[in-house]
């Protein structure tokens, strides 16, 4: 590695250090997982709120709560005994452009991967060894999510990586769920997709930085860029790549770049 490598590599682990540790959880919508303990409450908290992570984080932050207290803080129980008339309860729902309608459609379309396919965690790992790649995990995922009957509009909340979406808020997600953190801040509960595969949650400010830093040359903020800054990622740290996701944030959202 040469020495311009080397010195890029110090900062971003000395960066991802300071912001992988338990006090980022508090203004972090991974906050909103962190509350439960059983897996399932973990993954269905955790991917609701991944599916409304943007805009203001603490605004992210005040309807995920939201969407836990209707399920009674108790989602995996909730969805899986739930009758139509109990989704009725989401009709008060709203966060920016995803409605009370997408919300039912999504807990519907939740409550057919837990009961028909095994849960979250089976079907990504599924599709994700169809491939043996991230890309074949998602691509898998939303095409059994939106099996069950649903409008069109609802699709554009759960990003399509055929079409070449960078998907950041499923990146996310799965960091969340994959990766081993010694630090306490990712769960790491799924155990059969290496963290390796993992790729980078990718967005305006990551992607930003990783310009500047000279880690990405694509200009667009799309699947191939997450693809480029991901390998680039991987000489530094093969085996957890995507622990700079806290190093990128971190410099990207707080201006953290001395």
């Amino acid at each position: 590695m040469s020495r311009e490598n080397t010195s890029l590599k110090e900062m971003l682990d000395n960066k991802a250090k300071k912001y992988d540790r338990p006090s980022f959880i508090i203004s972090d919508p991974i906050q909103i997982p962190k509350q439960f303990t059983k897996k399932e409450d973990i993954e269905i908290a955790g991917f609701m709120t991944s599916v409304i992570a943007w805009g203001r984080r603490d605004m992210i932050i005040r309807s995920a709560i939201r969407l836990m207290n209707i399920m009674g803080n108790q989602p995996y129980d909730f969805l899986i005994n739930a009758q139509e008339k109990d989704l009725e309860l989401f009709l008060s729902f709203k966060y920016r452009t995803f409605s009370s309608a997408d919300c039912i459609t999504y807990m519907r379309a939740l409550k057919n991967i837990y009961k028909i396919y095994g849960g979250l965690e089976t079907v990504f790992t599924e599709g994700f060894h169809k491939e043996e790649t991230i890309f074949s995990a998602i691509k898998y995922f939303r095409s059994l999510f939106f099996e069950i009957q649903h409008e069109h509009r609802c699709e554009k909340h759960l990003s399509d990586v055929t079409r070449g979406s960078a998907a950041k808020r499923i990146n996310m997600f799965l960091r969340w769920m994959v990766r081993q953190d010694k630090n306490g801040v990712d769960f790491g509960i799924w155990k059969d997709i290496p963290i390796s595969s993992l790729l980078i949650p990718l967005d305006v400010h990551s992607g930003r930085q990783s310009r500047r830093l000279g880690l990405l040359t694509r200009k667009q903020n799309d699947w191939k860029a997450v693809v480029e800054l991901t390998n680039n990622l991987r000489q530094y740290d093969p085996a957890d790549p995507i622990k700079y996701d806290f190093a990128l944030f971190g410099m990207g959202v707080f201006n953290d770049v001395d």
